[in-house]
Parts: C-alpha cells; structure tokens; sequence
C-alpha cells in the first residue's frame, strides 16, 4: 500500500479538525497582554525617573523592562534584583514621590501591573517598577 495518499488524508483530518476548533479556543477569552496591544508613553518633556528590579527568579526581566520602558520614553536610572523578600509573582510599580498619575501611566505600560503610593525620599528617583513572575516582555525585533 502506498503512504503518499494516507499521510496526505491524516494531514487534511488534522486541519480540518484545527479549524473546527480555532474558533472554540478563541472564545476562551484568552488575550495578548495589555502592553502589547498598547503604545503606553511617558509624557513628552517630562523626565519620569525609574528604578526597574527583578522581583522574580526569572533572570534578565530587569534588563528587558527596562529596554522596553526606556523604548516609551521613560528614563530608567538603575535597575537591578529585588531583595529575596520583594520577590513576587505580578508586577508592582510603586509610587516614590506623590505622581499618581506617573505611577498608573507606568502600570498601563507594564500591562497587568498595579500601582501604589510608597513614598521614599532617600532615592533619587519617582517610581519604582517591581516586575514580578508573570510579566513577559514583547518580543524583541529580528535583524539578520
């Protein structure tokens, strides 16, 4: 018996179950995070100090939030790991020197983060970005 006609039909059931149930999984209500889909920037000519810490053991998120926060135009001054008792699983920007409205900014930016008042005035900067676990960076253009 020859396979060429028996894979070509297994391979036709298998799209063809695909696209009987795409629909299905795309009702799930499962979506792209909300920074991908938003072009969140920091006001123009306002200089919005940041410091960026992995909250996560995920390595190399501090280095990737801060590409992609300074690519929208904040200005990350320090980024760094978070002490093992900050570790966290979603993302917390908090508010350093009463700018609410930079914190939220900075939330929207960072998709699915929330953002609260914790005034410091020891630092130098105006928000601190806390990126825990579950944030993932959207992925880095390609250039051969």
């Amino acid at each position: 018996m020859k396979r060429g006609p028996v894979v070509l039909l297994g391979v036709a059931a298998v799209a063809a179950a695909a696209l009987l149930l795409a629909p299905r999984y795309l009702r799930t209500g499962a979506r792209a995070p909300a920074y991908a889909a938003s072009n969140v920037r920091a006001p123009a000519g306002v200089r919005i100090r940041v410091e960026v810490l992995n909250a996560s053991p995920v390595r190399g998120l501090a280095r990737r939030a801060t590409m992609y926060l300074r690519d929208r135009g904040f200005d990350v001054v320090e980024n760094g790991s978070a002490p093992a008792a900050e570790q966290r699983d979603s993302t917390l920007v908090l508010d350093r020197t009463n700018h609410p409205d930079w914190a939220a900014l900075a939330a929207k930016a960072m998709g699915e983060a929330r953002a609260e008042p914790r005034p410091d005035t020891l630092r130098d900067v105006d928000l601190t970005v806390l990126v825990g676990a579950r944030w993932r960076p959207p992925a880095e253009p390609f250039y051969p």
